[in-house]
């Protein structure tokens, strides 16, 4: 286990290597799972604030998922979420020209029409984040979905942490990950 400041990670977060191969997974954690993507009560404004600009960007079914369910949900354990299209796919995915799914907040977010990325989970995956009265716990979430991303990770030798650079800085800020990088250094034997 790594400590940094409140956050406690899984080694797995050191060790597993892993690059996203969506040619592969076709972006399959979008409609995968037991509900939409896990929201923080933070993000709920902001999805109100920037969903006429995310709005060109959805499907027909998801729009109106969103139109029915609500921009986000409380799912079945009582957790805050995005709404999904028929209990599977979340209502914010849509495809690109190959069928790969990517999300309309982020496309939205690339084309400079708003600030905010994409949830917070979303950006992180694999790693799950569990959030404690002291601290968070931050866990890699097997799945077979990702695993073009593990044989692709370990090709190019990139560990998750590298990976997921972005969005750790993004959620914890610099001087967290560099906290993070040296405590991992701190692992390595030394030659």
């Amino acid at each position: 286990m790594i400590i940094v400041q409140n956050a406690y990670l899984s080694d797995d977060i050191a060790e597993k290597m892993f690059v996203c191969d969506l040619e592969r997974c076709k972006g399959a954690c979008c409609t995968e799972g037991d509900s939409g993507a896990p929201l923080e009560e933070a993000e709920l404004p902001v999805l109100e604030e920037v969903f006429e600009a995310v709005k060109p960007f959805l499907t027909p079914a998801g729009l109106q998922a969103i139109q029915e369910q609500g921009k986000y949900v409380i799912d079945e354990d009582g957790d805050l979420a995005t709404p999904t299209v028929g209990n599977r796919e979340c209502a914010y995915a849509t495809y690109d020209a190959k069928g790969v799914l990517k999300c309309a907040i982020e496309q939205a977010y690339l084309a400079g029409k708003i600030a905010y990325r994409k949830p917070i989970s979303c950006h992180l995956y694999p790693i799950r984040v569990t959030k404690y009265d002291q601290f968070e716990a931050l866990n890699y979430h097997r799945w077979q979905i990702c695993d073009a991303a593990c044989t692709l990770g370990s090709s190019l030798q990139v560990p998750l942490y590298k990976f997921l650079r972005e969005p750790l800085v993004r959620k914890y800020g610099q001087a967290w990950y560099d906290e993070l990088l040296a405590a991992i250094a701190e692992r390595e034997p030394t030659s």
